[in-house]
């Protein structure tokens, strides 16, 4: 025991947060496996809880078994539990846990919540993880006692309704684009009120914990001049601008395909919804390869973005993507520095963004050159599936069960680099701040 302490302690925050992921899919491999877990007659391979498992600590969603088939209630249970880890994540949790067995919560585990929840100063973390799982379990109940009370009309019986609302509410909220119906959202295509329900529990999980905690105050708050963070202005902005044109590009391109025979709601539903998924919800209410190849591509770059920072999602995330353009958009003006909203981004985070955008491109185009190699797929289904699994979006083409061995180990890296985060990633090598005692002369270099 003394060794293993002796070794976490040589560990840096970003390397256990890691290890703690990788543990809690060990974990969960084992639950999964239960036979108490699984319908009469189902043998869940290793393999199949391993990818499922990892897909639900990481919160994604593809699944190379059917859940309907495959899992009992108990395992639809434990499976729920699992998401519930991975959504909220792994040191919320675990603070909660210390809170209630009245365990004093140190320096080490609050740098270790700081890391987890990507924050950038230790100050009122503790409070921070409490509205966030607090926020979270509310959201989930109401969303499951609105959608079971629901599903009464569509299941005979009172448990199969309220486990089907509380699993979906639970999925929907966690982004883990799970379902047990065997079809997704499917079977609702047409009920619009279950959409509009699962489609706010998608977005209040993914829009991020920050951004909630701060709208809650303004309406608890009796200050009508209270001033929203910079980070909850960009990422709001960019959130529902990509869930907008998602929604707007979607219908144009599929107006004279997939909806040529649609009235305009079911074209506006279909389109909002799959927008709306794109942000790492992972639910449809179609099949997505009836979509067009261009549609396909767009719904990639979509979830290629992801999620917002310190959320349920996965992706280069949302204030990524707009640092991103606000820098091309001001470099292209002359401008040295990036002002927005009467505040001035650091040039860190601009650097950052640009390093997490090129090494998720790196990534993400590796896997799809391996990927073509072992596995017998066109280019757009391995694309789909690659950015499906980085944005822990749950979305897919219908491949992920015919994947190869070395097919679905790429596809489970990254669902957990998707998870954790391109520059928790690259820390885990153990990066520190390193001043130079020296320097050579400079040079230009010929550029573009």
């Amino acid at each position: 025991m003394k060794k293993v302490a002796s070794f976490l302690n040589k560990l840096s925050p970003v390397q256990l947060i890691a290890l703690y992921y990788a543990l809690a899919v060990t974990v969960s491999v084992g639950l999964l496996s239960l036979p108490v877990a699984h319908n009469p007659g189902v043998d869940l391979s290793f393999m199949d809880a391993l990818f499922t498992a990892v897909s639900a600590v990481s919160v994604t969603g593809l699944t190379s078994v059917n859940i309907a088939d495959t899992f009992s209630t108990t395992g639809i249970v434990l499976l729920a539990f699992v998401l519930q880890f991975g959504g909220i994540g792994i040191m919320t949790l675990g603070t909660f846990i210390w809170l209630v067995m009245g365990k004093k919560i140190g320096l080490r585990e609050r740098r270790l919540m700081m890391t987890d929840q990507n924050q950038s100063h230790l100050s009122g973390i503790v409070k921070l993880l409490k509205q966030i799982i607090l926020l979270i379990l509310l959201i989930e109940f109401i969303g499951g006692l609105i959608l079971s009370t629901y599903f009464l009309k569509y299941y005979s019986k009172v448990e199969e309704a309220f486990l089907h609302g509380f699993f979906t509410s639970v999925s929907a909220t966690t982004n883990g684009g799970f379902d047990i119906t065997g079809a997704s959202m499917i079977p609702f295509a047409n009920d619009y009120f279950i959409q509009f329900v699962v489609m706010i529990l998608i977005i209040l999980g993914a829009i991020g914990f920050p951004v909630l905690i701060e709208v809650k105050d303004f309406i608890l708050s009796n200050n009508k001049k209270h001033h929203f963070s910079l980070f909850a202005k960009i990422t709001s902005i960019t959130f529902f601008s990509l869930i907008v044109g998602g929604t707007f590009f979607i219908a144009i391109l599929e107006y004279n395909l997939f909806f040529t025979d649609k009235e305009w709601h079911e074209i506006f539903f279909y389109s909002l919804f799959q927008s709306t998924a794109t942000r790492s919800g992972g639910l449809a209410t179609l099949d997505v390869s009836m979509f067009s190849d261009t549609t396909l591509i767009i719904m990639c770059a979509l979830m290629f973005i992801g999620a917002s920072p310190s959320s349920v999602g996965g992706g280069i995330r949302t204030t990524t993507f707009a640092l991103n353009l606000l820098f091309i958009f001001h470099f292209a003006r002359g401008n040295k520095s990036i002002k927005i909203f009467r505040r001035e981004l650091h040039h860190d985070d601009v650097l950052k963004s640009v390093v997490v955008t090129m090494v998720a491109v790196i990534i993400t185009f590796s896997s799809v050159f391996i990927l073509m190699i072992t596995e017998r797929h066109d280019f757009i289904e391995i694309l789909f599936e690659v950015c499906s699994a980085f944005g822990t979006t749950g979305l897919s083409m219908g491949i992920t069960p015919d994947l190869s061995i070395i097919g679905k180990f790429i596809i489970m890296a990254l669902m957990f680099i998707g998870r954790i985060g391109i520059l928790t990633f690259l820390y885990i090598m153990g990066r520190k701040e390193i001043e130079a005692n020296y320097h050579y002369p400079k040079e230009r270099v010929i550029i573009g």
